[in-house]
């Protein structure tokens, strides 16, 4: 069973959650909060009883503690609760500023429910998730303008095969682990492989982290991955 908290300050938009999520057999919503703080209250009670949830869904614009900074403290204190942040404010700055802080997710509140359930089950198993076109304005928002004078590559590029540098291209342009293996022909395990060997490498914590930089160094990854040098 997958435990949930619900924290979004209009009570309507929680009922509407709860009455959608209750239909699913695999979830328990195990609280509700209306600001950032009430959260952090809840999942303290609710670990001190067994019952810490394992997904936050949390609004970003609240009053009393917003979903940015309920995230840093709870990402922090609650290692293993995992947050996703769902809002209908599309504000590129709270959404990066959310996933630097810890968040694993970021959907619109009009997501479909089969999506939605998807993602929670996604994340759970320790995967990093993004409603549709987000990921690349998130990028977009973050990188270095391709305007700026010429970047040193760093050293670290040096150290990744053509194959994964190929995957790390199509990280940068979005793609997910079952897109990436379709289109290099790979299993899915061996695309996780290479993205973890990406990641000691690149010594980033997270495949977002792994997109922005390289989303900057586009052009060396497409003329030094299998691919350019096929």
């Amino acid at each position: 069973m997958i435990r949930i908290l619900l924290v979004e300050d209009q009570e309507i938009v929680r009922r509407g959650l709860r009455l959608l999520l209750n239909t699913q057999a695999d979830i328990e919503i195990v609280g509700e909060a209306g600001n950032g703080q009430q959260a952090i209250n809840q999942i303290t009670t609710l670990a001190a009883e067994g019952q810490q949830p394992d997904i936050v869904l949390m609004d970003i614009k609240m009053p009393v503690m917003d979903g940015v900074e309920a995230t840093r403290a709870i990402a922090q204190q609650f290692p293993d609760t995992k947050i996703v942040v769902l809002t209908t404010f599309e504000d590129n700055q709270f959404v990066a500023q959310a996933l630097r802080y810890g968040a694993k997710g970021y959907l619109l509140k009009d997501t479909p429910l089969e999506e939605l359930t998807d993602v929670i089950q996604s994340i759970v198993k320790g995967y990093t998730q993004f409603g549709p076109g987000i990921l690349e304005k998130i990028i977009a928002n973050e990188s270095t303008p391709p305007t700026q004078p010429t970047k040193e590559l760093p050293p670290e590029f040096e150290l990744l095969t053509p194959k994964e540098k190929e995957v790390l291209r199509l990280v940068a342009q979005g793609a997910n682990n079952k897109e990436i293996a379709a289109s290099l022909f790979l299993s899915e395990g061996t695309v996780r492989n290479h993205i973890s060997n990406i990641l000691g490498r690149l010594n980033v914590r997270d495949r977002t982290q792994a997109a922005i930089i390289a989303n900057a160094f586009m052009k060396y990854l497409e003329n030094n991955s299998t691919t350019g040098c096929s």
